[in-house]
């Protein structure tokens, strides 16, 4: 099955410009996000920009279950919200090169 983490690099720009998320443009955006916080931090603290990623992430997140998936039971997916960001952050702190 050719799914986006085995396509070659012609299916996978393919892929991408039929609108599918590949890992390597999920990097991309998400490295994108991680360079403006780079930026923003020279004049605003880790310990505060770090909570404005998180408050900023629930609104998008509050946005989308409410407006996008019409998401009738918020805790449901208050739960999935937070397993997925818990799973994130504990691969992200086992890595060392970070």
């Amino acid at each position: 099955m050719n799914t986006p983490e085995n396509l070659n690099r012609k299916d996978r720009r393919a892929a991408e410009s039929d609108g599918k998320m590949t890992n390597d443009k999920f990097s991309k955006i998400a490295d994108k996000f991680i360079d403006y916080a780079n930026r923003h931090n020279q004049t605003v603290k880790a310990t505060e920009l770090h909570m404005i990623f998180l408050y900023a992430a629930a609104r998008y997140n509050a946005h989308v279950a409410k407006n996008v998936l019409d998401e009738d039971n918020h805790e449901t997916y208050v739960t999935e919200m937070t397993k997925q960001y818990q799973e994130m952050l504990r691969n992200h702190l086992a890595d060392p090169s970070l």
